[in-house]
């Protein structure tokens, strides 16, 4: 239903929940701090001059948007979501959060596997304002977020 992906679509997305590693995935291994049988959750590749160690979570099964989701698993995503909501609010000692979820290329959905952001905010952080300033975090910087966030889930 509303595919947008081509027949011989590559999902990097697929490909992390899988855990390969490959030169069309920016996102390492080291990056995720939370995977069971139905999602994973890992520090994205990308980040905002303010607001570094945002996160990422999937379904592991390839679902290319909402209007395809089951609803259990939109359940299971969003009851995450709060688990790392607050999370970030401990660990990142951040003043609040903001999430968000495209679909569709007039949504601005890049890539045709669902996804849901967790942004860590602060006060006057200007998260919209510089949002073409994104730019690709380095392996170490995510992997610092990522273990930060895996050491809190560990501690539960």
């Amino acid at each position: 239903m509303y595919s947008h992906q081509s027949p011989n679509y590559q999902c990097p997305f697929c490909k992390i929940a899988k855990g390969i590693e490959d030169k069309q995935v920016i996102t390492k291994q080291s990056d995720i701090f939370y995977r069971d049988n139905n999602i994973t959750a890992f520090v994205s590749s990308h980040c905002w001059p303010n607001n570094q160690g945002n996160v990422i979570i999937i379904p592991n099964q390839h679902i290319e948007n909402i209007y395809s989701l089951p609803d259990s698993l939109s359940h299971q995503i969003h009851d995450f979501e709060k688990q790392v909501a607050i999370a970030l609010k401990k660990v990142y000692q951040c003043d609040g959060v903001s999430s968000r979820q495209h679909n569709e290329p007039s949504g601005n959905q890049k890539i045709w596997h669902y996804h849901l952001h967790i942004f860590p905010r602060y006060e006057n952080d200007n998260l919209y304002q510089l949002h073409n300033q994104k730019y690709q975090a380095d392996e170490k910087l995510r992997s610092s977020f990522a273990n930060k966030l895996k050491n809190y889930f560990d501690n539960l």
